[in-house]
């Protein structure tokens, strides 16, 4: 979620040996990278790391330089991606919701620094002094304590069941990895308590306000707050992923709940629009003021630290998070960026407000690799950077990490099918009844042909056969393969050795943080 959400990378398909060189013309200070060697490079992202379909934006000194789209928005229906092609742009919503805070904050209607419990009073952190203390400015900034993805599995990979009242109240169950406002961890549920405190400010819903007092305004026509709200389906993209080593359509993430996180649906052409205004301060058609100029620099002011590695690409001594925005120095120029994620659609919006330049890059499928590529390519060549050929650095990266997370794997299934010569076959019997977990509800587990089975009742793509692996640990081989994130399903005992929970964790290293099955604590129930 990615914010479906951070960095994504899906199966490495190919390389293609060449490298793509950048034509740049005029001044340092006026550089404009060509046209055809921006096709070079994106058509050579969709090869190399098996994407359908890929959009481009450039804007540039307020103008869009360049706008377009390569390859197929579906591969069903292999009709071709452009400019207006709509996508689910994911986390990329969260600017969306930091700046309708912003504009309630304009309007006098809520303070930053004001108390949720004002607002919602029902609301409720693990730590009675985090429920206390916690503002809105926390909704907005990752610093909640609650680990990475933290509650994610109430939206993915299922999004249907569970109300913003249930992710409301659930929220007491999840269990703080750090202390308040101490550190950085990505978090999707406190963008949706955002989304609700909009909609109990303001009178009307998050999708509503979002339309209203946002997209209307910039002339975003084609933009909508959900893909449920779409008027005109004509021109969008389908998600695919890898499944069985091929990449295919996949159902469409939906959400009842976190469109506030994750939910809207643009294209680069209506982005180009967002971006310009952001680079502007707020205004937008000579001289209005979406946003006041105060709030903006509160957006892009550094509120929660975020580590930076030892060595980077563009001399990065520093990085935050600030309202809906990542925040980062690269060579000498502050840089505000976020990426999304959803289930087969990824993207990445980038910003060099010295530079007065917007790079935006939607995809259709999961490879997090492509975006950075082509982002990474473009903004080299408006820094005068020359010599670094990003679709390689980041394939090699792929194969690197995936040949790793592939034996780790393979290793796993290995001892899975060791198991399967198990003899005698031990008793399965006790192992079966109901489990119960305070956030995500109840998951059976059945016995079936002498085998186990797990299913999530609230969540019923969370299900699929349970393997011995080693002692009293399982993993469950999900029904739904394309999520690629099966898990380890280990359980504990009484005294008298009869099981009485379960604690889950992801096999693949590479397993996306939204499937948080390390925050889930099944406890058997007892039978009447």
């Amino acid at each position: 979620m990615s914010s479906r959400k951070p960095f994504i990378m899906s199966k490495f398909r190919g390389t293609i040996l060449f490298f793509c060189f950048f034509i740049v013309l005029n001044s340092a200070k006026a550089q404009v990278i060509a046209p055809d060697s921006v096709d070079r490079l994106v058509e050579r992202t969709l090869k190399t790391f098996d994407v359908p379909g890929i959009s481009v934006a450039i804007v540039k000194d307020d103008k869009i330089v360049y706008e377009k789209g390569y390859g197929v928005r579906s591969l069903a229906t292999g009709k071709k991606m452009d400019e207006n092609t709509l996508v689910g742009i994911a986390s990329n919503s969260k600017a969306f919701t930091s700046a309708a805070i912003g504009i309630l904050v304009d309007e006098g209607k809520i303070k930053l620094d004001d108390k949720v419990t004002d607002y919602i009073p029902e609301f409720k952190m693990f730590d009675p002094y985090v429920t206390a203390e916690f503002t809105i400015r926390d909704l907005l900034t990752h610093r909640s304590g609650l680990g990475l993805g933290a509650g994610d599995l109430m939206d993915w990979p299922d999004s249907t069941d569970f109300t913003i009242a249930d992710v409301i109240h659930n929220l007491r169950y999840l269990k703080p990895t750090s202390s308040f406002r101490s550190k950085y961890d990505y978090d999707n549920q406190m963008y949706k308590v955002a989304g609700e405190l909009i909609k109990r400010v303001s009178g009307i819903s998050w999708e509503e306000f979002i339309q209203t007092h946002i997209l209307t305004p910039l002339h975003m026509e084609h933009t909508a707050p959900s893909y449920q709200l779409l008027k005109d389906r004509s021109d969008v993209a389908d998600a695919h992923s890898p499944v069985d080593g091929k990449v295919v359509v996949i159902p469409r993430f939906l959400t009842t709940t976190a469109n506030s996180a994750a939910g809207i649906y643009s294209s680069v052409a209506d982005l180009s629009k967002w971006v310009i205004v952001q680079m502007n301060n707020g205004k937008y058609d000579d001289g209005k003021q979406l946003f006041s100029e105060s709030i903006h620099r509160e957006m892009w002011t550094p509120q929660t630290i975020v580590p930076v590695g030892t060595t980077t690409a563009y001399n990065t001594h520093f990085g935050a998070y600030g309202l809906g925005w990542f925040l980062s120095d690269v060579k000498g120029y502050k840089e505000v960026n976020h990426t999304g994620g959803i289930d087969g659609m990824v993207t990445k919006v980038t910003m060099i407000p010295e530079l007065k330049l917007a790079i935006v890059v939607l995809t259709n499928q999961g490879a997090g690799a492509a975006f950075s590529a082509i982002t990474n390519q473009i903004k080299d060549s408006y820094l005068g950077i020359t010599g670094r050929d990003w679709v390689k650095i980041y394939s090699d990266q792929v194969k690197a990490s995936e040949g790793n997370a592939d034996k780790v794997v393979a290793d796993v299934w290995k001892q899975v099918d060791a198991r399967q010569h198990d003899n005698p076959k031990p008793d399965l019997t006790p192992f079966a009844g109901t489990y119960h977990d305070n956030w995500l509800g109840d998951a059976i587990i059945s016995l079936n042909n002498g085998q186990l089975w797990f299913s999530a009742k609230r969540s019923p793509k969370l299900s699929g056969q349970m393997l011995p692996y080693k002692g009293d640990t399982f993993v469950i081989k999900w029904n739904y393969r394309s999520m690629e994130a099966d898990a380890f399903a280990t359980f504990t005992f009484n005294d008298q050795g009869k099981p009485i929970g379960i604690k889950l964790n992801p096999v693949s290293p590479l397993t996306d943080f939204s499937f948080d099955f390390q925050d889930l604590d099944y406890k058997k129930q007892l039978v009447n």
